[in-house]
């Protein structure tokens, strides 16, 4: 009898490699920024990123997306280190996808793609799932051509009339069935959402927004006393979670929403527009930053541009810097011996910028906690009077 043999069942981790274009408008260390975050997002999918490659270009190669030596360099590097998928930072065409996979032979995913996955991986309701599934059918629809390219030897010439072409007609078919059932389903969905929403109407609400990965969740957690799933990934949080807050007297509503991004994919910001309703129906939204982060000033501006996209800019709210304890001073011009901006003088400079309020908090270290629980009571509280304001269940 032969020896038995053993099998590793372990999933192996994908290697993978990073592409990232720097066009005459973006700096060098932006896109290295660009492709951090890239790299991160790869972490959250589970992945493990070997190394980067970029190239300065006008714009990207309308066929290839990066210039032919770079796409032979990228073989190169991927033959000899078996490497598994090349991920790009922006959206590739579905023309762009299907010759860069022909040439270098792997998987090729663009930032969209790896998104669409991290959120299919992320989805625990059924909301979130039929969300995520709708925005992968869009996603996938215009590039269902390259799919096929085991049928090459059976199609015909200039139209690929024969068994391939039949093939794709009815996929799409069968997608454009899938497309409109599932947006019946999100139609439903919202429908009860809203009822919900309407039935705990009386209380005022308040949504904590901002990038993601910024301490949502944990602040959520420190308020409510319940355990939201809150870790150090992207997009730990799909799903927007409801729960009622007591400070003091006062009791309010507090959701916790998704967490927005740089380049979120179309599709996806069109299937989560009603999970974001709880940000647009909220009284008073805590804009959550995450201070140690060394470009949170452009996240800032990435997350007031969605506000603004979905018609929350104008709410009242509370610019709260969490994450204080990991606060690194970056060097400035600034007369100090060293060159650097403290914590102080970096608070003294956001304390003046303008009418909303400003707070440096530390969730996980609890630190500040108190003023930020009494900034958001006075805050309930204006806007409890402001509506109700002969209710006598509020005491003072």
């Amino acid at each position: 009898m032969g020896k038995q043999k053993f099998y590793d069942t372990a999933v192996k981790q994908e290697r993978a490699i990073l592409v990232g274009v720097i066009t005459p408008g973006e700096k060098e260390e932006q896109t290295k920024e660009y492709l951090d975050e890239l790299a991160f997002l790869v972490e959250t999918a589970g992945g493990k990123v070997e190394k980067n490659f970029t190239q300065k270009m006008l714009k990207p190669e309308r066929a290839t997306f990066v210039g032919t030596g770079k796409l032979e360099e990228i073989k190169a590097y991927v033959k000899s280190e078996e490497i598994d998928t090349v991920i790009f930072d922006d959206e590739l065409s579905p023309s762009q996808l299907r010759n860069i996979e022909r040439e270098i032979g792997v998987k090729i995913l663009d930032r969209s793609n790896l998104i669409l996955d991290i959120f299919a991986n992320r989805a625990q309701t059924a909301q979130a799932k039929t969300q995520v599934e709708l925005a992968q059918l869009q996603y996938l629809l215009p590039r269902l051509t390259g799919m096929w390219t085991h049928l090459e030897r059976q199609k015909g010439g200039i139209g690929m009339r024969g068994p391939g072409e039949t093939q794709i007609e009815s996929d799409r078919r069968i997608i454009l069935t899938k497309i409109s059932l599932l947006k019946e389903r999100l139609r439903l969905i919202d429908k009860q959402n809203e009822t919900q929403r309407k039935n705990r109407g009386q209380l005022i609400r308040v949504a904590l927004v901002g990038y993601t990965n910024v301490g949502k969740s944990t602040i959520m957690n420190m308020l409510s006393k319940s355990e939201v799933f809150a870790e150090n990934k992207l997009f730990a949080t799909l799903d927007t979670t409801v729960r009622k807050v007591v400070i003091d007297n006062l009791p309010f509503l507090l959701s916790d929403t998704v967490g927005f991004i740089r380049k979120l994919p179309h599709h996806l910001v069109e299937c989560f527009k009603s999970t974001l309703d709880e940000v647009r129906e909220a009284d008073i939204l805590v804009h959550v930053v995450d201070v140690s982060h060394p470009n949170f000033e452009d996240q800032i501006h990435i997350v007031n541009e969605t506000l603004k996209d979905i018609g929350a800019i104008d709410k009242d709210m509370i610019l709260v810097f969490n994450k204080i304890d990991a606060y690194v001073s970056p060097e400035v011009d600034v007369e100090d011996d060293d060159g650097k901006l403290t914590l102080e003088d970096f608070k003294k400079s956001w304390m003046s910028h303008g009418k909303i309020p400003v707070l440096f908090i530390s969730a996980t270290e609890k630190e500040n906690i108190e003023e930020f629980k009494t900034l958001l009571y006075n805050k309930v509280k204006a806007a409890h009077v402001a509506r109700y304001p002969y209710d006598s269940n509020l005491l003072y």
